[in-house]
């Protein structure tokens, strides 16, 4: 599934910036972002073997951690604990999997 191989590319990606975050950020916003990428992980694993209709509610949930996520790299990038070029690149990624999100909530309702 090419969303779970984005999402596992993200999550390698913020795994090598959190182990740049200082002590104090690393087990609060950092941890709570690395959760954050899990949890849309595990919701898109689970609709992906759900019947249609059961799938509706799943991928929004995944959807809407997807975008509180982009306030928690946000918050990072503007407590310094990631640089300019870890912030972009996080950001797009996240983005592009808001659009095959989006994508699939279409195409499920």
């Amino acid at each position: 599934m090419p969303l779970v191989h984005k999402i596992c590319e993200l999550y390698k990606l913020f795994h090598k910036c959190l182990i740049l975050f200082s002590k104090q950020e690393k087990y609060t916003l950092g941890q709570k972002t690395e959760n954050t990428v899990l949890d849309i992980l595990e919701a898109i694993l689970s609709a992906a073997y759900l019947p249609g209709y059961a799938k509706k509610e799943i991928i929004k949930k995944a959807s809407d951690k997807n975008d509180l996520l982009k306030y928690l790299i946000r918050l990072a990038y503007e407590t310094k604990s990631i640089n300019d070029k870890h912030y972009l690149m996080l950001e797009v990624k996240i983005i592009e999997i808001g659009k095959m999100l989006g994508g699939w909530i279409k195409s499920v309702y």
